[in-house]
Order: structure tokens, then sequence, then C-alpha cells
């Protein structure tokens, strides 16, 4: 028996129009990579050039900080880092090692006004955060301090978040927490010069500590390099109520496998 969308020349017509208007937006703005711009066969797609640059973090990796180990050691398994230095959040997920054509897409993204990778990465963030944003009840972004959003005009961490949490079908708290000190940028500075400048940087809105007390947050920005935001975010997420925090980010710092 065939289908009523078969059969009803409305659906076919409305079909035939999509694929129409599709074509000639394609014509006008050709699908090209990503990264270095090369034409590729859809919009939101990677050439093989620059997907070969893309370390993907995948298992095995500590389970707290996600660090990729060199070789499997069994499930469970924690860094020398995680055991050493306990994070404050309970765990950490990134997409990709912070080069080649990750590099790229964050700095698309954050300098380049390209909110439109947004989708594309948050896709990727969703999938390399092992079912956390699944288990999650609300999708946290870092924020950034009024004079600087004011300056830049979006936050591509709350990008990414929004993205993120409309993916997942998850409850987005784009203003629960807000950053209350005007740091300088975290580019440049060392490990102990990052925690100075973040401490105490963050608060959680009375609107924030009604919606958070209790729940399963991910916290959301665009690259981990030292966990010195983070972990001031968190901080403030903890004492807000939240009663487990896991840090997604789509790129993260660091040399290589341990």
């Amino acid at each position: 028996m065939r289908g009523e969308g078969a059969e009803n020349p409305g659906w076919q017509l409305a079909k035939r129009v999509r694929s129409l208007m599709a074509a000639a937006v394609d014509a006008v703005y050709p699908p090209v990579c990503t990264g270095c711009g090369r034409m590729v066969g859809q919009h939101r797609g990677v050439c093989p050039a620059c997907w070969a640059t893309l370390r993907l973090i995948e298992r095995p990796y500590c389970e707290v900080l996600g660090v990729p180990f060199s070789h499997d050691l069994g499930a469970g398994i924690l860094s020398a880092d995680a055991i050493a230095n306990p994070p404050v959040f309970e765990r950490l997920r990134s997409v990709a090692i912070h080069d080649g054509i990750a590099r790229s897409l964050v700095h698309g993204l954050k300098y380049r006004d390209r909110t439109d990778l947004a989708v594309m990465m948050a896709e990727w963030m969703v999938r390399a955060s092992d079912g956390t944003v699944k288990a999650c009840d609300a999708v946290v972004p870092v924020p950034l301090h009024a004079f600087r959003l004011w300056g830049r005009k979006f936050n591509q961490s709350a990008e990414l978040a929004r993205a993120v949490a409309r993916i997942s079908n998850k409850p987005f708290l784009a203003t629960a927490l807000i950053r209350t000190k005007r740091t300088v940028q975290q580019v440049g500075l060392g490990a102990a010069a990052r925690e100075d400048n973040v401490r105490g940087a963050f608060a959680v809105t009375e609107a924030g500590k009604a919606a958070l007390f209790g729940k399963r947050v991910v916290l959301v920005d665009d690259v981990y390099t030292t966990g010195a935001t983070v972990s001031a975010a968190t901080r403030a997420l903890k004492k807000a109520g939240a009663q487990d925090v896991t840090v997604l980010t789509f790129a993260r710092a660091m040399s290589g496998l341990i």
C-alpha cells in the first residue's frame, strides 16, 4: 500500500519546491570545507585533507579528565593528574586536540564571527560527551563579562551550549551563571596567573539557584587549557547547589597521549 505522502500531490510539490530551493542556495553559496574553503559535497562538511588533521579524543582516556591514553589500561583508569589533583568538576570531555582543523573551527567561531559553525561543532560535542548530555538536567555556558560581550557581540561558548541543548532537547540556562569580575584575557597567562585572574569571577543568579539546585549540569566552553576558568565556574555552580558538573568543550590543549 502506498503511503499518504506518495499519493498526495501537495506533498510531492512541496518536496520538489524544497529541492529546487536547496539547489538554488547551493548555486549561490556552494558547500565548502569549514576548514580550508575547498568545495565539498555538503554544507558543514570537512574535506579529506582537513579531516586528516583532526585528532579526535577517543577511548581509552582518563574517566575524570578525559586525557587520552596511548594504551588501554582497563575500565575506570584515572590519570596521575586526576589522582594527585582531583578537579572540582566530576568529569571533562572534549571532541579533539586543539590543533589542525579543530583549532581552525574554534578560531573561526570565536574570532571570525562564524556562528554558523556552532551547530556542527555541537553535534560532535554531544557525541564526545559520553552520554553525559543525555543524562544531564541543564546545559550552561561559561559566560563572558558584560563589557566583553558588548565588544564581541556574542559569546562563542553560549552559541555552542545553545546548539548542544537544542540538539539534545535539554534546558539551556543562558543567564543562570554570570561573570561578575572583569578579567583580562587568559591567552598568554601561565597556570597560576590564570587561576588568580578568574578567582571569584563567577556567580549564580537567584533564578539560577532555583534552576540548578540538586541538578546535573553540563558546563560548555570552547577550549580547555589549564582548567582555571571552568574550575572557577564549577565552584560557583556547586556553591549554588549543583549536584554534578560535567565540563564539555570542543577542543583541549595538550601535547599528546599519556
